[in-house]
């Protein structure tokens, strides 16, 4: 059964409040922080019901586009409950697209806009020797990631005899990024034709 709720202006406030706070924690993705989305919407302001919780992220884990999608339909579904559901009509609707707004708005505009201010302090400031010493320190650790990300994933792959393709494709992977200026995006479509064809 879903809850049926009576929000006010202030909740309304807190709802978008509390995606924000999330928007700055969320290092890895908005997933991170679907516990304390749990806490605070299913246990704590009673806002949402489990199987609602719980179906928002399972669909849009399956459907196409970009994950963070299942903030979208908590707060869509936060704006259904205060509506009355279905049956609310263009009330809910209206509630349902003003929950959707403000949860999108809090958990992307904080973290989109210190990205962005950082981004920017930090290129007008390029050459300062802090600023280079943080990019240089910076390097080892997201190369290491990216390998360690490779390995895991070529890992799975427990048959070397029969993925040895994988594992060139992998390493010749690795090489052109290091070696050359070529987009990313080239060697993502690449990597998806070739598996496509199942050639690895």
């Amino acid at each position: 059964m879903n809850p049926v709720l009576d929000l006010s202006a202030s909740d309304w406030l807190s709802l978008f409040n509390h995606f924000a706070s999330l928007s700055l924690l969320a290092v890895g993705g908005a997933i991170t922080v679907a516990p304390d989305m749990h806490r605070f919407l299913v246990e704590e302001k009673f806002w949402l019901s489990e199987s609602q919780f719980t179906s928002s992220i399972a669909l849009a884990q399956a459907a196409p586009g970009p994950n963070i999608l299942f903030v979208a339909l908590m707060g869509y579904n936060v704006g259904m409950n205060a509506g009355a559901g279905l049956g609310g009509g263009w009330v809910s609707v209206g509630l349902a697209s003003l929950g959707l707004v403000l949860t999108m708005m809090g958990i992307m505009l904080p973290s989109s806009v210190l990205t962005y201010t950082a981004t920017r302090w930090a290129h007008r400031h390029r050459d300062k020797m802090g600023i280079r010493a943080f990019k240089s320190g910076m390097s080892p650790i997201v190369i290491a990631l990216l390998l360690s990300t490779s390995w895991l994933l070529t890992l799975t792959h427990n048959e070397p005899s029969r993925d040895w393709p994988l594992y060139a494709l992998t390493a010749l992977t690795a090489l052109v990024v290091w070696r050359t200026q070529v987009h990313m995006l080239w060697l993502i479509g690449l990597g998806a034709l070739v598996g496509g064809l199942g050639w690895v």
